[in-house]
């Protein structure tokens, strides 16, 4: 965790909130009055400024131009709006405020959401750098897609394949061939997602690190690996039965053909999640995990 960055004042607040979320208009009709009676100019992305009556600002304009992105809705949206940062070469903080039950990265309840949003705007907040995946898709010698993830990239099969089998390299030597139903690969903050579920370990957010998560394997032998941040994740597809998708952070998706290489590696650009004073982690895993109840 680190102090507020050293940036200039903050001057543009870009929102980014849920879609069809039934309190996510009131919300920012409310939030918006409150930025400008503080001098701040509100940059809303299409959805929202519609429903409220109001130009949207382009995502590269939010990207380029907004100093904090305040979320309303939950980590979904918040995903959404990290990828609407890719685009910013600046270290642009989210605050994550959720409208529905307590998110893993959308930590702040809306009861607290102006005393928060006050102090952020005051520079009294911190920051957690979330570590992100670049990935590439190689056919053949060509890139055919790439992008960054927050929580995951997933390979997994289609309703009528069978098992897929994926080589399994890193930093080119051979791992393993997976025979399952898919393979995570995820980063520390995707560890209380999909790969969870899917019998994963549970690693603090903040470390830098690669979690290779194997789905419903042939072999119970084929167990979850943790690597360092610097390490190359090559997965090929070597089997052909039938659909196999490349699911990014659950938001985009690619169909894959025998031979497809998906390269993973660490992205030079973290995320930075303005974090809730009044949560710690392990709080956050009794909350929503329920540990210690019967």
């Amino acid at each position: 965790m680190s102090a507020a960055p050293e940036a200039t004042a903050i001057a543009k607040v870009g929102i980014v909130a849920k879609p069809g979320a039934p309190t996510a208009a009131g919300t920012a009709r409310e939030l918006v009055r409150h930025l400008e009676s503080r001098g701040q100019v509100v940059l809303l992305e299409g959805h929202i400024a519609r429903a409220l009556g109001t130009n949207p600002a382009e995502p590269q304009r939010i990207a380029d131009e907004a100093d904090l992105v305040v979320v309303l809705g939950g980590d979904g949206t918040l995903i959404h709006a990290a990828g609407i940062l890719r685009a910013s070469e600046r270290e642009v903080p989210i605050l994550g405020i959720n409208l529905g039950s307590l998110g893993f990265m959308t930590e702040v309840p809306v009861a607290d959401l102006y005393a928060v949003v006050d102090a952020v705007l005051q520079g009294r907040y911190l920051v957690e750098r979330r570590m992100r995946l670049a990935i590439e898709v190689l056919r053949g010698s060509q890139v055919v897609h790439a992008g960054e993830v927050v929580n995951d990239a997933v390979i997994n099969k289609g309703a009528l394949a069978r098992i897929v089998d994926l080589e399994a390299r890193i930093d080119g030597r051979r791992l393993t061939t997976y025979k399952a139903d898919g393979i995570i690969v995820s980063t520390p903050t995707g560890s209380t997602a999909y790969s969870l579920s899917a019998a994963g370990p549970i690693l603090m957010p903040t470390l830098e690190a690669m979690l290779v998560t194997p789905i419903c394997p042939h072999s119970l032998s084929q167990r979850p690996v943790v690597l360092p941040a610097a390490s190359q994740v090559e997965l090929e597809l070597t089997s052909s039965n039938g659909e196999v998708f490349l699911t990014l952070d659950g938001q985009t998706g690619l169909p894959m053909q025998q031979g497809d290489i998906v390269r993973i590696h660490k992205s030079p650009r973290p995320m930075l999640l303005v974090k809730n004073p009044q949560i710690d982690f392990f709080g956050l895993l009794r909350a929503k995990l329920r540990w210690g109840e019967r």
